[in-house]
């Protein structure tokens, strides 16, 4: 596998993580900080823009994985990368938001 394959995993896992809590706030009715909002990543977006950018999100994250090398679940050369660009988003997304709302 060439090297820009485990590139696009690794941001696959970030752009995956980063659905999460958009698209989760998003489809519960719930305003939640994105790059739309004012100012951009602190301020509240409606629960519609959030359900947008958690499916963009999740488009980019399927892109990155699906049809960029050969993706196997079964071989940790595929999955790390993932992991760790998952696992590094999580944590940014943790301090980000944890400063917003009082989770630091």
């Amino acid at each position: 596998m060439r090297w820009y394959a485990y590139v696009a995993y690794f941001f696959g896992g970030a752009f995956a993580v980063n659905a999460v809590p958009h698209f989760v706030s998003g489809v519960s009715g719930r305003p939640f900080p994105s790059p739309f909002a004012t100012p951009p990543g602190e301020g509240l977006s409606s629960a519609n823009v959030n359900v947008w950018w958690g499916a963009f999100n999740l488009l980019v994250a399927y892109l990155l994985l699906c049809r960029v090398g050969t993706f196997e679940f079964r071989k940790a050369k595929s999955v790390l990368p993932v992991a760790l660009g998952g696992l590094l988003m999580a944590l940014m997304l943790a301090r980000a938001f944890g400063r917003l709302f009082g989770g630091l």
